[in-house]
């Protein structure tokens, strides 16, 4: 199959999906958890069941900042406060009074300070992640644009990421904690695996990527020689990941959905992008030299 000569297909879908991640973080942003502005997590079972929006309604007379309230696919009801012990038990005794017996699942506190502070390190990781990355790769290939080229896919992969959870915050209330930077940190790699082991292939089809007079032709057979591969490879993360996401408990469940989305991404930008636009830029630098 010829990538290189519809590469301009992928290049609008990867421009639709960056567009829409874009003003999706700029319209809604990100949805941070506990984990990030401090507060507290409840996790409660009831006796009878009732509407999430109800309940909500009934714990917000209580003197108790409330962030959200969320009913888990095992029935059971999480809810998101400012405070600690004090307001815990405020909740606890509500939810009692109102609806009988209630019982305790969970219970997480975290404080404004270290959830700043784990914010803070969350950003220099990815920070130094994309940078160790582009000198990793730049070393390996003995090519700057290798290395630029691998992290624009990276980017590419978890700014789409970011937008995908930038609208399931606002519309589904999903937040994004400490779990999720580590699946943006693993889409990272995913994305970067694939694709180092492509631009493997264009080196060894050609000793250097510029001197090749059909640039297009050596790339194109290096995507040929690994798409079958990578497709494959992925396909065992993706069964594994859709199981977590469909029958995994609620802790685990947006977790899941952000390392299928970052495993679909990954695998999709090293062939369908980083290569083309490696065979791309390489062409309007030949042009400029003429």
């Amino acid at each position: 199959m010829n990538f290189i000569k519809y590469r301009w297909i992928s290049f609008i879908v990867s421009g639709f999906f960056l567009i829409a991640a874009i003003v999706s973080l700029i319209l809604f942003g990100l949805k941070p958890a506990i984990d990030f502005t401090g507060g507290s997590l409840l996790e409660v079972t009831l006796s009878k069941a009732v509407d999430s929006e109800k309940l909500y309604q009934t714990l917000s007379k209580e003197s108790v900042a409330l962030s959200q309230v969320q009913q888990t696919s095992q029935g059971s009801y999480i809810v998101r406060f400012m405070g600690g012990e004090e307001n815990k038990k405020l909740i606890l005794d509500k939810i009692a009074k109102d609806y009988d017996e209630v019982k305790m699942v969970r219970f997480e506190s975290v404080g404004p300070t270290f959830g700043r502070e784990l914010l803070r390190k969350a950003i220099a990781a990815l920070i130094l992640t994309v940078f160790g990355i582009l000198a990793y790769v730049t070393w390996r290939f003995g090519n700057l644009e290798f290395g630029v080229f691998a992290v624009l896919a990276m980017i590419h992969d978890n700014l789409i990421l970011l937008g995908s959870f930038a609208l399931l915050g606002h519309f589904f209330g999903v937040s994004v904690d400490a779990l999720f930077i580590t699946a943006a940190l693993t889409t990272l790699s995913a994305s970067v695996h694939d694709t180092v082991i492509t631009f493997d292939y264009v080196r060894k089809q050609s000793h250097h990527f510029s001197h090749q007079k059909n640039i297009e032709a050596v790339a194109n057979k290096a995507l040929n020689d690994t798409v079958v591969r990578n497709v494959n490879n992925s396909w065992t993360i993706i069964f594994m990941l859709t199981a977590v996401l469909l029958m995994g408990g609620e802790t685990v469940k947006w977790f899941a959905a952000a390392l299928l989305i970052g495993s679909i991404l990954g695998t999709y930008s090293s062939t369908f992008l980083a290569v083309p636009l490696l065979v791309t830029w390489e062409n309007i630098r030949r042009r400029r030299e003429k």
